[in-house]
């Protein structure tokens, strides 16, 4: 050994003092040193960063789909270029296949994740700065392509998908013939498809298909390019890969999620039965309790109660659920049993399942909230939108993940506006019926209400006494065990029945608790602040405020005159009250229809409104409604509150309304609309205008379409102005801007009423055609036809002459134009 010493120092010196020369024994001294220094730190970084991922993933089952591989299968991994990249994609744009808005773990350590990636990109540019071969533009180091790979890799993981690329096209430069090649090739066309450009990304992965590609790489290309097809919305062909990447990877947790994905896809396309067979496959091969379990919420989601058996499904999933840890789950299993009753039409059984879920020990808090949110579905559909609303709290409460949680929110909030209106409805009903009352029947009412909170309260306390006995049975049997030396050993005594158990989990203490809580602070979110919040939370808390019930009692809670005391007698108080249940109830009818899109509910709600003698105002509000929300829809529904407009209230703008409601869409007029037109413009000029008026009448009825009805309208407002007077023309603009705001006639109609309504002064005239003293006697939308003013308008109220206003506006408004041909 001592001889062969000099001569490996002499060697070395050799190779240290020229290390780059293209020569066999520097090639695979660079390669070595390659290898096992700079690369191998910066793969064990990255290594470590897929470990710490690995270990705090958790699978979000709620987005529409999962993520298809998992942290641990490259953790797992020999090589940096096997099977399981999944780059970390914040920072990224999200996709269709990252839909998941739930807080995700899946990052791992965020503290070190940065750093142990920016150490495998440093060391793998170290790697090429140091051992690099390049000559004639040919890289004869083969270790650099490692570090080129590990380069591309770190990039992408901390969202830098352009230098990425750019790491990959300069790999591909270096080594045009390399046998590995293909798998650059794969992260590139991978790449692409995370910056969005998905047809690059399809036309790359599509030129890898036909090349002739290792195992390894098939694996690898079989999956990246599902996931891309997926993030494009290509779902279709998305499946055909998947079943690609399941004949291809043989690892059945890999098999498994491959499986459990194609499921989500063909179940969002309607295709139940083909999912559920899919699902079938993902529970054989989970390895994953948790999966298993959720293969099995699937496999119910897409039962086909029409063609299935469901006795036979419902009495496998009762017999699994009871089974070793299944039966920990009980929760869930009650859940897909209820969406499987429900596919069934059984509909009540269906509510059993769904009650019993809410009942069982929790175990996924998403599951918990949609059982409710199902129960209140239900309630929902029935149109009982209070019972309704209690349930989707109590979902709202429970649901962790965002998106399902935000689409709940909305709906909670229209509930809580819709109960609160009613509740104050269903108050000053009482209190009008009451202050009808006479004195000895409100005695008698308020005597059988006064027995049945004396029931309610002895019932209460009957309870109290017997928590309160069991308590001091415990209690005494504690101090037993004290004196006799006994169950000396807790330094914290229980008080719970068990000489093991936990204080807490006394079941009488804790509902004591709730109840003193209520009783205090009502009932309060469980959100930050909630001492000083002064936000109702709940239908109950609308309910109890709009009704006036207190949590503590009063002393004269059972005295009769404590609530006949409270009764208005005042005329000006019940007008008050009863102004606003109309008010509320007019309130929960559009409610109906703008939260709901209950059109026959809210058309009843408002037609009971009307009948129920309200006041001028708000009756008109109510046929307006009643009308503009079904004369599309249901034009029956609508002819009464049409009539009762044109008969109590003609001269308003929701009589024009009624007589010519906007259209949603226009269609290109023919030579004989045109021709029409001209005719009434005509007839308009020579101060024919009761014939005018007819001919645009008769327009209007048989073209309501036509792409010149806001000129018919328009001309029709002049028309008005001349026979009618000015305040008549002023209602049929106002329509005409209401119906066709976006027109050129609709900005003139705008135009033209501010200046109209500028010095704008009515003047009624009584039976004698005496005028009438504004401030004596204000004019009525309800007046009689023969109040509106017989005579001429006074000079400072004169309707401009056409030919006036045409110079001020616009040289030609009205003159018959035939539309362009591509209109």
């Amino acid at each position: 050994m001592k001889k062969n010493i000099p001569f490996l120092l002499a060697l070395t010196v050799i190779l240290a003092c020229s290390p780059r020369k293209n020569g066999f024994v520097n090639r695979k001294y660079q390669g070595f040193t390659t290898q096992y220094n700079v690369l191998f730190n910066g793969k064990e970084a990255l290594k470590s960063e897929l470990t710490n991922r690995e270990k705090s993933y958790k699978d979000n089952f709620y987005a529409p789909y999962i993520k298809l591989l998992t942290y641990e299968e490259q953790a797992s991994a020999s090589t940096m270029d096997n099977l399981g990249f999944t780059p970390n994609t914040e920072g990224v744009p999200p996709s269709d296949f990252f839909r998941d808005d739930a807080p995700d773990n899946s990052s791992g350590n965020t503290g070190n994740t940065a750093g142990a990636l920016q150490v495998a990109e440093i060391k793998a540019l170290k790697a090429i700065e140091k051992h690099s071969m390049l000559f004639n533009g040919k890289e004869k180091n083969k270790q650099i392509f490692d570090a080129y790979i590990l380069l591309a890799k770190a990039r992408l993981f901390q969202g830098k998908n352009l230098e990425a690329l750019d790491a990959i096209n300069t790999l591909k430069k270096n080594f045009p013939k390399d046998k590995r090649l293909n798998l650059a090739k794969i992260y590139e066309a991978y790449a692409y498809g995370k910056m969005g450009d998905f047809y690059q990304s399809d036309e790359s992965f599509r030129d890898l298909k036909k090349e002739k590609l290792k195992k390894s790489d098939k694996k690898l290309l079989s999956v990246f390019y599902s996931e891309m097809l997926l993030e494009s919305g290509k779902k279709e062909d998305a499946i055909s890969e998947l079943e690609d990447a399941y004949k291809f990877n043989k690892n059945k947790k890999l098999r498994s999620r491959i499986a459990f994905l194609r499921g989500q896809i063909l179940a969002s396309l309607g295709e139940n039965e083909k999912a559920r067979e899919s699902f079938v496959t993902a529970y054989k091969n989970a390895r994953n309790f948790e999966f298993e379990v959720k293969s099995q919420i699937e496999i119910a989601k897409t039962f086909n109660g029409k063609d299935d058996e469901y006795e036979g499904a419902k009495k496998y999933l009762e017999n699994i659920s009871k089974k070793g840890t299944y039966a920990s789950r009980k929760n869930e299993f009650y859940y897909a049993l209820g969406l499987m009753a429900n596919k069934a039409g059984k509909k009540d059984e269906a509510q059993d399942y769904f009650k019993k879920s809410v009942k069982e020990k929790i175990s996924d808090s998403q599951i918990r909230g949609l059982a409710y949110y199902e129960i209140g579905k239900k309630h929902f559909e029935e149109n009982d939108y209070l019972s309704a609303g209690v349930y989707y709290d109590s979902a709202y409460a429970a649901m962790n993940y965002p998106p399902a949680k935000e689409n709940l929110k909305s709906l909670t909030e229209n509930i809580k506006q819709v109960s609160k209106n009613y509740y104050l409805i269903k108050k000053n009903d009482s209190i009008l019926k009451l202050a009808k009352m006479s004195n000895d029947e409100r005695i008698a009412y308020f005597t059988k209400h006064i027995e049945t909170i004396k029931a309610k309260e002895a019932k209460d306390e009957m309870a109290k006494k017997k928590a309160e006995k069991n308590k001091n049975n415990k209690f005494e049997t504690t101090d037993f065990a004290l004196l006799n030396g006994t169950n000396n050993t807790s330094s914290f005594m229980d008080f719970s029945g068990g000489s093991k158990t936990f204080y807490f989990a006394n079941q009488s203490t804790v509902s004591k608790g709730n109840s003193d809580f209520k009783q205090i602070w009502g009932n309060r979110a469980l959100t930050d602040n909630w001492r000083t919040s002064t936000k109702q939370n709940s239908i109950e808390d609308l309910k109890n405020e709009a009704l006036g019930i207190n949590s503590a009692p009063n002393p004269r809670r059972f005295e009769p005159d404590f609530y006949i005391e409270k009764i208005p007698t005042k005329t000006e108080e019940l007008a008050v009250l009863k102004k606003d249940r109309d008010t509320a109830t007019l309130g929960i009818g559009r409610m109906y229809e703008n939260f709901f899109s209950n059109t026959p509910l809210a058309t009843k709600t408002l037609y009971d409104l009307v009948d129920s003698n309200t006041d001028e105002e708000t009756e008109l509000q109510a046929l307006y409604q009643i009308f503009s929300m079904n004369y599309e829809k249901n034009p029956s529904a609508t002819e009464r509150a049409k009539q009762l407009i044109l008969q109590k209230y003609p001269y308003t703008s929701y009589a024009e309304f009624v007589k010519n409601p906007k259209k949603a869409e226009f269609t290109s007029s023919d030579t004989e609309v045109l021709n029409q037109y001209a005719e009434a413009y005509k007839l308009f000029e020579e101060g024919k205008y009761e014939d005018s008026k007819k001919l645009i009448d008769e327009a209007l009825q048989k073209y309501p379409k036509d792409v010149l009805i806001p000129k018919f309208t328009l001309l029709q407002a002049f028309n008005t102005g001349k026979t009618a007077g000015k305040e008549i023309m002023i209602l049929q603009l106002e329509q005409l801007m209401l119906n066709y705001p976006k027109t050129s006639e609709g900005v003139k109609a705008k135009q033209m009423l501010e200046y109209l309504k500028s010095d704008l002064k009515v003047e009624q005239f009584d039976a004698n055609g005496n005028p009438i003293n504004p401030q004596v006697q204000a004019p009525t939308a309800t007046q009689p036809q023969n109040n509106i003013p017989a005579k001429p308008m006074q000079k400072d109220n004169r309707i401009k002459s056409l030919q006036e206003m045409q110079q001020e506006d616009d040289p030609q408004p009205l003159r018959p134009v035939e539309p362009k041909k591509d209109k």
